[in-house]
């Protein structure tokens, strides 16, 4: 899979989970995908101060990320 095609791929996850974050006034966007396994992300609105955001994190949107791109070991949050 190209750099490209991955991006595609993380592009699609976040798609997915977008909605469930917007919902609760909160967003996520894609800051980069590092050695193709590494996607940095930040989260937005109400997501930066949410005291679950981590949990969020790991449980919805790594999750969702590794369904659609399973080469991908870790996603971080960048503030």
């Amino acid at each position: 899979m190209t750099s490209e095609e991955l991006r595609e791929k993380v592009e699609i996850a976040l798609d997915e989970i977008r909605p469930f974050l917007q919902s609760d006034g909160g967003d996520i966007s894609l800051v980069a995908i590092d050695d193709d396994t590494l996607v940095k992300v930040r989260l937005e609105g109400t997501c930066v101060g949410c005291s679950v955001n981590q949990m969020t994190l790991k449980s919805g949107v790594e999750m969702t990320i590794k369904k659609h791109a399973p080469q991908i070991e870790t996603v971080v949050n960048i503030n």
